[in-house]
């Protein structure tokens, strides 16, 4: 079988992650990009800097289309993953899921492009996720979870069943939201929260039970 190979952009500790796991499917991190001057290159990848440096290296890569294409850039930034996979598209890379090979992934879930799902983490029966989602370590999507696109569910983090997320959210490491809840785009949920009732659209929430936070939510 030909070894896959993967450009990423980003190389901080996300890409560490993923390029980890990228050796773990017997694939070979080729490429990183990075806007940032200060940015350390994973070691033996090239790191080209901004979006000049990904359509210089873009202009003299053979077979891009043999290339898959990955953000590796967490947290609350699910605008900016979205924005830069699409950038990484629109010169022919291949957009795909990342499974790890210990993470559990129902045959009936559906994961959009260029999504993730990270070590120990599960996504159960007919679970859909958008594109460039990230489930991070030990995280769980249980049956019938709607996810919107550009959301992080941070490890340790459990989403019951029948919970719809909008575009774009951050579900903060350990926390957990009940069944059949809905979460508006742009919405956070705090570290250990327990979400007991709807969050709307660019809510910030925390606590047990989670409570909106009026000083920071939008």
């Amino acid at each position: 079988m030909p070894e896959v190979r993967y450009a990423i952009w980003g190389s901080a500790g996300h890409a560490k992650v993923l390029a980890s796991l990228i050796r773990a499917i017997g694939g070979r991190v080729v490429a990183t990009f990075d806007n940032d001057p200060a940015a350390q290159a994973l070691r033996g990848v090239p790191l080209h800097l901004g979006e000049a440096g990904f359509a210089k290296w873009a202009d003299a890569a053979p077979d891009l289309a043999a290339i898959r294409g990955l953000v590796a850039i967490g947290g609350q930034r699910g605008a900016d993953r979205l924005a830069l996979q699409a950038l990484l598209a629109s010169r022919g890379l291949r957009i795909e899921p990342l499974v790890h090979p210990d993470a559990s992934v129902c045959e009936s879930a559906r994961l959009g492009p260029g999504s993730q799902v990270l070590a120990r983490a599960v996504v159960a029966a007919d679970a859909v996720l958008g594109a460039a989602c990230i489930v991070n370590h030990a995280a769980s999507v249980d049956h019938e979870c709607t996810i919107g696109d550009g959301v992080h569910v941070a490890p340790g983090a459990t989403l019951c069943g029948l919970v719809r997320v909008g575009a774009r959210v951050m579900i903060g490491a350990g926390a957990v939201v009940l069944p059949r809840l809905a979460i508006g785009d742009d919405a956070v949920v705090g570290a250990g929260a327990v979400v007991t009732r709807d969050v709307p659209a660019g809510a910030v929430v925390w606590g047990n039970p989670a409570r909106i936070d009026t000083r920071t939510s939008r």
